[in-house]
């Protein structure tokens, strides 16, 4: 399916770099075509849109780096912003002062294009991810302008600061070509990433890519910077920037949809843990009073009263992994697992639920577990012998407390295990609150606050 997919893709992209490159030729064998036009108003309005633009991408970038961490995001980000930045400063700003372009403002949008060009050329070829995130976007989005700032601080001591309708000659040839060639290495470095994994967004850059190739090629054969004509190539430019949108869009929303699908999948894992294990420990409780020379006729009724409540918690997972509701007896299901825990007499579990409190089906499911996990804590890690567990309601608060008279432990010094972060999971999911207290020598006490009623 995935070689189809980019293939189909590589017939598409052939026609389009067929069709730019018939377009480009034509343009620069005829001599009726204007190179470019006097539209000041029109100049203003591309930089404008490709200023906006890149900044949307560059915000959407940083999104997706800040979620996922890829080298890849950062670098796009970086690079979009370098672009936005240079053309905002140096091609809009000017433009809107009413002066000409001029030597210092020209290179230093070249030099913002570079820049940006350079860093959305290196990115494909990239595939590691980081950890600092939220620092190297701080150091990607400071030090972008501060690069350009030392380029322009260069740029006066070397060039004379003089107003010029345009810039033109062979450097600016030579800046065109030098843009052209990394997108061309964008192009396929992004090209080689859609055959290799066919992500949708790598299919997007390779087209804009294209386009943006195409519109620097346009700016080796007319090449002039103004900030009163419009080039052939900008309004290729517009539509690059323009498709960019539309492609980070798409991997934003595609990356949301991936990870919607991951959280139900750790949902279930997290049903599969929390509900089976716990009956399992249940049985294998019964086992062990067997192997320990228990009678028979008093563990198999507990034995059959562990599979009834098996049947009650497959009622549960049907309703956690489809998100339905139930009108059973939560109450009653939560008394026979407190039953089948306590058969053997090592935990003595008070159980007190106030029939005022109303709790919402998704409700039972995550309070259900989150006592289960309680439980099986007191038992396996506080070598608790009592526990009392309430649902109640106090100043207009539905609370849940799983309360044992352990060892407990030290809250500073033992870091959250697996049980807790799912219980804490659990209570969010809900909208709900987690509160643990805990002290050595004097048990445990896990609570939650639920959302109003």
């Amino acid at each position: 399916m995935r070689t189809e997919t980019y293939r189909s893709w590589l017939v598409g992209e052939v026609l389009l770099v067929a069709l730019l490159a018939s377009a480009t030729a034509l343009f620069a064998t005829s001599s009726f075509l204007q190179p470019s036009y006097a539209l000041p108003e029109a100049r203003i309005a591309v930089d404008t849109a490709v200023s906006v633009a890149a900044g949307i991408v560059a915000v959407l970038a940083s999104v997706r780096f800040r979620v996922d961490g890829r080298v890849l995001d950062l670098l796009l980000a970086g690079g979009f912003w370098s672009i936005a930045f240079g053309t905002a400063a140096f091609g809009l700003v000017p433009a809107l002062g009413g002066g000409g372009l001029g030597p210092v403002a020209a290179w230093a949008l070249v030099g913002a294009r570079l820049l940006g060009v350079a860093l959305l050329a290196a990115a494909p070829w990239t595939s590691h991810r980081v950890t600092a995130r939220n620092r190297l976007l701080l150091v990607a989005g400071t030090g972008v302008p501060g690069v350009l700032f030392v380029l322009v601080l260069g740029l006066r001591t070397a060039l004379r600061p003089e107003h010029a309708a345009s810039v033109e000659g062979g450097w600016v040839v030579a800046a065109a070509g030098l843009l052209a060639a990394l997108w061309l290495v964008a192009l396929a470095g992004f090209a080689l990433r859609f055959r290799r994994y066919g992500r949708d967004l790598d299919s997007w850059m390779s087209l804009a890519a294209t386009l943006a190739l195409f519109a620097d090629l346009h700016l080796v054969l007319a090449p002039a910077l103004s900030s009163e004509r419009v080039l052939q190539g900008d309004f290729l430019r517009l539509v690059a920037f323009g498709s960019l949108l539309v492609g980070v869009w798409r991997a934003i929303a595609e990356a949301e949809f991936g990870r919607a699908v991951a959280d139900e999948r750790a949902r279930v894992a997290r049903e599969i843990h929390d509900g089976l294990a716990q009956y399992l420990f249940a049985v294998s409780t019964q086992v062990s009073m067997l192997e320990a020379g228990a009678p028979l006729d008093e563990v198999l009724p507990r034995l059959k009263r562990a599979a009834t409540a098996a049947q009650q918690e497959a009622r549960f997972a049907v309703l956690a992994l489809s998100t339905a509701g139930g009108s059973g007896r939560f109450d009653a299901a939560l008394r026979r697992y407190v039953e089948v825990l306590t058969a053997d007499g090592a935990l003595d579990v008070e159980l007190d639920v106030d029939p005022q409190v109303r709790l919402a089906p998704d409700e039972q499911i995550e309070v259900f577990r989150i006592v289960q996990e309680g439980l099986g804590n007191a038992r396996r890690h506080a070598d608790a012998t009592r526990v009392e567990v309430a649902i109640t309601q106090r100043n207009g608060r539905r609370l849940v407390t799983v309360r044992d008279d352990g060892i407990g432990f030290d809250q500073g010094g033992v870091a959250s295990g697996l049980g807790l972060e799912s219980m804490r999971r659990r209570a969010e999911a809900i909208q709900g609150r987690l509160n643990l207290r805990s002290t050595p020598g004097e048990g445990t006490a896990i609570e939650v606050v639920l959302r109003p009623a």
